[in-house]
């Protein structure tokens, strides 16, 4: 892109710059600001204004600098090669392009998006979103030869949004529940997405039916699309290769697509599963699945959710653990629609190892818990600490509730672990019979613990098997 047409450089060299509060001029969506979304349509050609940029509402200028605000970005397109299967992975496109700007940080996506005008680059004339539409365009068609016509649309009126934000999220749902009709098992080829590689070289997303990219933004649908599309893109086909284990999600085409992308850092992926090899993330899920040990049980929480979890931990301080392209044994970022999937956590006991998640959460996704679990799952409003959620989990009948110990003895305790058995294909959602330790193998191993006339106060104690020579 020509220097001279715009204020500011364009160009992947700046995909990954980061913006801090004091370095902003202004932002828009990101965790304090409740309706924000990003929006493709493809439309017929009579319906789309080629290369138009608008806002409708205040400009730039007309922000108070440090200010947060609402945004929706609506972009039309329209081309004959083009499918609606598309509009998700062009959305995606909106993370990665306006990231190639100076002066513009975009984080997330959909409904959960993020970004921050550099005070630097606004007095450099990045003082328009007519800019950031221009790029916008001269990137997706220069990148995308199928997309013919394209017409951006900011929308800043802080009224308009919100109510533009409840179209789109019926937008969203929809297409969402297209995925559910078919299983893993039904196609041969997975897909993976690399989009993010700019945050988190390490990464690579394995898109499955059942299971949804972590964004949530991208389906096996959108993913199989865009590879026809652009087949040297961020989005590309991934065979299944040979099923190692059916019950963890483990294919040997998905772990050699690991291998590579990862640049050797991983090696194996489990599709199904938090602990062993669990899938990486960037850094952009919608949520974080993490292990409770004082119950064996899984709690989540959403990118919405503003408080301390059940753990004392928020979402802002657990998202270091899944991010990066890291894999963390018990943290797992997952798309919302994933808790659809008959695969969730299917290898760790699924829905009967969910033990607790915020409210709105839980309200948000009720048609997805098991009926007779809903009322065992806790959230903020019932339990504030594990200790409360100990007492919960028992009272109300949580398939957990046997390996809770809500009292121990005062003086001398003896603790032990009877040979764990691994979950049985055949019931996909048990729990297991006995309570797992994540990290130490099934077997006939005893671990007995005995405390005499001490104190001990330890904030990790790590469990190691000793090996023979």
């Amino acid at each position: 892109m020509a220097a001279e047409e715009f204020p500011v450089e364009v160009g992947v060299i700046f995909e990954g710059q980061r913006i801090r509060k004091e370095e902003m001029q202004v932002e828009f969506g990101g965790p304090k600001i409740d309706r924000k979304f990003e929006l493709v349509r493809v439309l017929p050609p009579e319906e789309v204004e080629d290369r138009k940029v608008e806002t409708d509402g205040p400009d730039l200028p007309e922000l108070k600098e440090g200010g947060s605000y609402r945004l929706g970005i609506f972009i039309k397109v329209a081309g004959e090669k083009l499918e609606r299967d598309l509009e998700s992975v062009l959305e995606r496109r909106i993370h990665a392009y306006t990231n190639y700007i100076d002066g513009i940080m975009h984080l997330n996506q959909r409904y959960d998006i993020w970004i921050r005008i550099g005070k630097k680059q606004f007095k450099k004339g990045l003082n328009t979103l007519q800019w950031w539409g221009k790029a916008l365009i001269r990137l997706f068609k220069s990148e995308l030869p199928v997309i013919e016509k394209m017409q951006v649309i900011f929308i800043t009126d802080q009224e308009k949004v919100s109510k533009m934000w409840e179209e789109a999220i019926k937008i969203y749902k929809a297409r969402d529940i297209r995925t559910r009709t078919i299983t893993d098992e039904e196609v041969d080829t997975f897909y993976g997405c690399i989009l993010c590689e700019s945050f988190a070289p390490a990464h690579v997303c394995i898109i499955t039916p059942n299971r949804v990219s972590l964004c949530g933004a991208i389906t096996w649908f959108d993913a199989r699309a865009a590879a026809k599309v652009d087949p040297k893109g961020p989005n590309f086909a991934v065979p299944k290769g040979e099923l190692i284990d059916p019950i963890r999600g483990e294919y040997t085409g998905a772990n050699e697509v690991v291998q590579k992308r990862s640049m050797g850092q991983n090696q194996r992926f489990y599709l199904y599963s938090m602990f062993g090899y669990p899938h990486t993330s960037c850094g952009c899920f919608e949520a974080i699945a993490f292990y409770i040990p004082e119950v064996n049980g899984i709690g989540v929480v959403h990118r919405d959710f503003k408080g301390a979890t059940v753990n004392g931990l928020p979402f802002s301080t657990m998202a270091p653990q899944a991010s990066g392209g890291i894999q963390t044994e018990g943290f797992l970022g997952v798309g919302i629609e994933y808790f659809y999937s008959p695969k969730f956590f299917q290898a760790d006991g699924g829905w009967n190892r969910i033990v607790w998640m915020p409210k709105a959460l839980k309200e948000r996704i009720k048609d997805a818990v098991p009926t007779h679990l809903y009322d065992k799952i806790a959230t903020e409003e019932d339990v504030g600490n594990v200790e409360e959620l100990k007492q919960f989990i028992v009272e109300k009948g949580h398939p957990l509730a046997k390996y809770v110990v809500v009292e121990a003895p005062a003086e001398e305790a003896a603790v032990e672990a009877p040979p764990t058995e691994a979950v049985p294909a055949t019931v996909s959602t048990a729990v297991p019979e006995t309570a797992v330790i994540p990290g130490l193998p099934a077997g006939n191993m005893k671990i007995v613990l005995n405390f005499e006339g001490v104190k001990l106060k330890a904030g990790r104690i790590i469990i190691r098997q000793k090996h023979s020579k």
